[in-house]
């Protein structure tokens, strides 16, 4: 029999309502005044709706934020503020947070840790029963249980509206789940059910042993073999090659899509999706159906890789677009070829396994083409725009072009992963997962309800750039995702880990807080939005779990004292960088004294190459690009104290020689240093190995003041190395070696 339950709660409203004026009026102002007037009031708003009203600078100052940026995020999140907003807009802001859960009968997700139970809210007309179920992704259903928990009603809309609170059960299995509420009156109502690991808990996770690996810009490493970019194949021998030498994965930058048209973004950090992958980084060559081309075929792809070839190796940076018009020719020709039955097959079943998500991004990609824009006129701004379904049947073709470059781009990533761990790597690929997407990219075009409007995620001013960073990513709305079940949020987890073994999360304090920048405002006249992050984290391990991941959070910048105590508990490493491991004086932390929970680095790609760094070239482009606040002297000397500071440490712990070590003793006494550290992972840099000078990114610019992710691998004298030189490089044998008999 089912059981159902009734809610009682009769006579309790007036008290309610009588609480509800006391809020509104203990800030007692002109509502027609402007918001700003009642500040507390405002603030009191954004608290509660995961708002910073202030913050602590990298200086250790707090900074309050200002009524504008307020008015304007919390008008981003969904409520009926703006700069012109009077204090009784903000009051009935107020009531609207206050009424929002108790408009639904059940949280739109609910994500529990496996275990531990979970206690929900169900709202319903006072006095109705309800009955809950929960709903297995086996198909297993149950009754959630009611929890003798005593809430009084509110009156929502002149109706008085109960909460009971129900309890999912502690042995509900980790996985995706539904729970759905059966309301007297007929009303149903359901909401995705999320259980989690308390941990991740690998077997890596849990030995004694430490591992070390290679962390490297695939772009930029290229081989004889390359269309003037590395690409999925250079991807296999590099992981080939740095598991002989003993490491146990490699580490590269995001490869997540990137328009389809020139100019391509050159930041692997601004992908039009983080789902879908750039298919950039195919080798024509490799394609299985190359082989049964005709002659002529294959002759007409021979002569674009040559002539790509040829370009690339007269200029000092790598050209995307050379490289991707080439390429997309090459693959025209081969996608045109017949495919055998089980290869059609496959290429079927992956387009069927994509759905909805794959189809949008191919059509976006159609679209872009064809209007060779970014910016889609009005009428195909949107995935719902009214002519869209029109243009997926006139554009058939090219969006089945756009699907099969995808597909073929994961079965060569997936090949690369198959390629690292029969040599031998433990963990692999580690992919790396961009903290956002472009704000007309195929994300946003296919999914707008998702994102913040007229929002963009930056950081405050920090040690990286002292004015502070707009990164022009929109920002997903925590509303909306929790809306949706995290779907986008697990989706876009998975595509990371199909074909890695492990992830390594840019800017995982996005998990917590992202700095959101009102369109038309300065860096510094943004503030932090706080984020569910035990939903989000909690989404995050479950899917490393069942792909048997390592997650490693790039945790580094301004982080509240808590949130590295909650990595670690969770099972996520945390990433310490030796030039920001300070302790007293600002001298280097001792090895003994980092987290053991982490990844540890000399360096990271916002830092130029080791060699770079202690030459001084980071000081000299701040410089002259005008990035630099400090007189450049003052710079100069707090550089030199930095290195002579670095330089006693390693001398103290016995990892250089000599009064005055060479340059490149320096380097590997940098790297004998974090051998030393306790750290689960440590990661050498490729360029650090190859004696390279040049950074790959300068923080704060753009592509006229820096050429940002475009240099390819080269050494101490400028001179490119490619992946055939490798093995057989001195500096990289020599630094190499020294982890392999350091690290265990």
């Amino acid at each position: 029999m089912t059981r159902r339950w009734r809610l009682c709660h009769s006579g309790r409203t007036h008290k309610l309502n009588v609480s509800l004026a006391h809020n509104v009026e203990s800030f007692p102002v002109d509502i027609h005044s402007p918001a700003s007037d009642n500040i507390d009031l405002l603030r009191h708003v954004a608290d509660m709706n995961g708002v910073a009203t202030g913050f602590w600078d990298w200086y250790g100052n707090w900074v309050g934020v200002g009524a504008p940026t307020l008015l304007k995020v919390l008008g981003a999140l969904g409520l009926p503020l703006n700069e012109s907003s009077t204090v009784g807009d903000v009051e009935h802001a107020m009531r609207l947070t206050e009424e929002r859960e108790w408009r639904r009968t059940l949280p739109p997700t609910v994500v529990a840790r496996e275990g531990g139970g979970y206690l929900f809210p169900v709202h319903v007309p006072d006095g109705s029963w309800v009955n809950v179920q929960w709903v297995l992704e086996d198909g297993r259903k149950g009754q959630c249980q009611q929890v003798d928990r005593y809430v009084p009603p509110r009156l929502i809309d002149g109706q008085l509206v109960g909460r009971a609170t129900f309890d999912v059960p502690h042995w509900v299995p980790i996985g995706w789940h539904r729970l759905v509420a059966t309301v007297e009156g007929g009303h149903v109502e359901s909401a995705t059910l999320i259980v989690v690991p308390n941990a991740l808990s690998l077997p890596i996770l849990e030995s004694s042993r430490r591992a070390w690996g290679v962390n490297a810009q695939l772009y930029s490493t290229r081989s004889s073999s390359s269309w003037g970019i590395g690409d999925a194949a250079d991807l296999a021998d590099l992981a080939a090659v740095c598991a002989d030498k003993g490491a146990d994965f490699l580490l590269i930058n995001p490869v997540h899509a990137s328009q389809p048209v020139s100019p391509l973004e050159t930041s692997p950090y601004l992908p039009v999706s983080r789902r879908w992958v750039n298919p950039i980084y195919i080798r024509p060559e490799s394609i299985e159906e190359f082989a049964s081309l005709p002659q002529a075929s294959r002759e007409a792809i021979e002569q674009l890789r040559d002539v790509t070839r040829e370009f690339a190796s007269r200029e000092d940076l790598i050209d995307r677009d050379r490289a991707w018009e080439a390429k997309r020719k090459a693959l025209e020709i081969i996608f045109a070829a017949p495919r055998t039955y089980h290869r059609q097959s496959q290429f079927d079943h992956f387009v069927e396994n994509g759905g909805s998500e794959l189809s949008n991004y191919a059509l976006w990609c159609a679209l872009v083409e064809r209007e060779d824009t970014l910016e889609l006129p009005e009428d195909l701004e949107r995935s719902s725009s009214p002519r869209v379904e029109l243009e997926r049947l006139e554009l058939a073709d090219r969006v089945d072009f756009w699907e099969w470059c995808q597909w073929i781009a994961s079965e060569q990533l997936a090949h690369a992963q198959d390629v690292a761990r029969e040599v031998g790597m433990e963990i692999g690929i580690m992919a790396d997962l961009a903290v956002g997407v472009h704000g007309h990219g195929s994300e946003k075009w296919s999914r707008p309800e998702l994102f913040a409007s007229g929002m963009s995620v930056g950081a405050p001013p920090d040690v990286y750039s002292q004015q502070g960073q707009n990164w022009s990513q929109p920002p997903w709305s925590p509303r909306s995702l929790a809306e949706c079940g995290y779907t986008p949020l697990r989706d876009m987890v998975r595509a990371a880990l199909a074909n890695a073994g492990a992830v390594r999360i840019d800017h995982i304090l996005g998990m917590f807080r992202l700095w959101w920048i009102p369109e038309g405002c300065v860096a510094t006249e943004g503030t932090y939005v706080y984020y569910d992050h035990e939903a989000m984290m909690g989404i995050i391990l479950l899917e490393a779990q069942r792909a048997g991941a390592v997650v490693i959070g790039e945790d580094l910048g301004v982080v509240e004292p808590w949130v590295r105590d909650y990595l670690r508990d969770r099972g996520v490493l945390g990433t310490s960088v030796v030039w920001f491991e300070k302790e007293g004086g600002g001298w280097p932390l001792r090895p003994e004294h980092y987290r053991d929970r982490a990844l540890a680095a000399v360096n990271i790609h916002d830092l130029p190459p080791t060699l770079g760094y202690i030459r001084g070239i980071q000081t000299t482009l701040r410089s002259e690009l005008g990035l630099l606040t400090d007189d450049i002297e003052t710079v100069r000397a707090a550089d030199r104290l930095e290195l002579d500071q670095v330089a006693a440490r390693l001398h103290e712990y016995g990892c250089i020689d000599g009064a005055e070590p060479s340059e490149r003793g320096m380097v590997e006494g940098l790297y004998r240093y974090v051998a030393k550290v306790p750290s689960k992972l440590v990661v050498a840099s490729l360029v650090d190995a190859v004696g390279d000078v040049r950074p790959q990114n300068m923080p704060g610019t753009g592509a006229d003041q820096y050429p940002n992710w475009c240099v390819p691998l080269c050494d101490s004298d400028g001179e490119e190395v490619f992946i055939e030189d490798l093995p057989s490089n001195e500096r990289l044998t020599s630094l190499f070696s020294l982890l392999r008999g350091s690290v265990n």
